[in-house]
C-alpha cells in the first residue's frame, strides 16, 4: 500500500512546491544567491528527475519504493519531498497517508477500480496538482448484494 501510495505523490505531489527564503549569501555552483532571496523549490522538477529516478521516471513504477523511500532515492533524503522538508514539513503528513491508506483499503475491499473510457489525463498546477477533469473511474462492486 505505502508502494502505491508514495509513487502517485512522487509523480503528482499535492504541493507545486516549496517557499524557502535564504538567510545569508549562498554560492549554489557557480551562482551566488543574495541574502534574504525567496526561493522556489519545485517539486516537479525533484520529483522527474531521470538523474534521480532513472529514464522511466514518468511512468508509474510503484516497486520502486519496494526497499522504502531512502533505497528509491538512492539515499538522497531531498529527491522525495511531497509533504516538504525538514522542520517544515507539513504537520498532517503521518494523518494524511494514514487517512489514505485507510480510505484506499476501504474501497478495494469493496470494489474494483477501472479507468473511464472517457478519462483524459490532464493535472493542473495551481497551489496543488489537482486533475483538470475530475478524477473518472469505474467502480464495480464485488459483492453481488451490493
Amino acid at each position: 500500500m505505502t508502494m502505491i501510495i508514495n509513487e502517485p505523490l512522487r509523480l503528482f505531489g499535492p504541493a507545486v512546491g516549496l517557499l524557502r527564503k535564504g538567510g545569508s549569501e549562498v554560492l549554489l555552483g557557480n551562482l551566488v544567491l543574495p541574502a534574504d532571496i525567496d526561493i522556489l523549490i519545485a517539486n516537479a522538477a525533484l520529483h522527474h528527475d531521470p538523474q534521480l529516478w532513472g529514464d522511466n521516471v514518468h511512468l508509474f513504477k510503484p516497486e520502486r519504493f519496494a526497499e522504502g523511500i531512502a533505497k528509491a532515492t538512492n539515499y538522497n533524503t531531498t529527491a522525495f519531498c511531497p509533504f516538504g522538508l525538514g522542520p517544515r514539513t507539513c504537520v498532517g503528513t503521518t494523518f494524511a497517508i494514514m487517512e489514505v491508506k485507510i480510505a484506499v483499503s476501504m474501497i478495494l475491499q469493496r470494489y474494483t477500480i477501472s479507468l473511464s473510457p472517457a478519462y483524459v489525463h490532464a493535472p493542473v498546477s495551481i497551489i496543488t496538482v489537482k486533475p483538470q477533469h475530475g478524477i473518472q473511474v469505474i467502480l464495480e462492486s464485488l459483492h453481488h448484494d451490493a
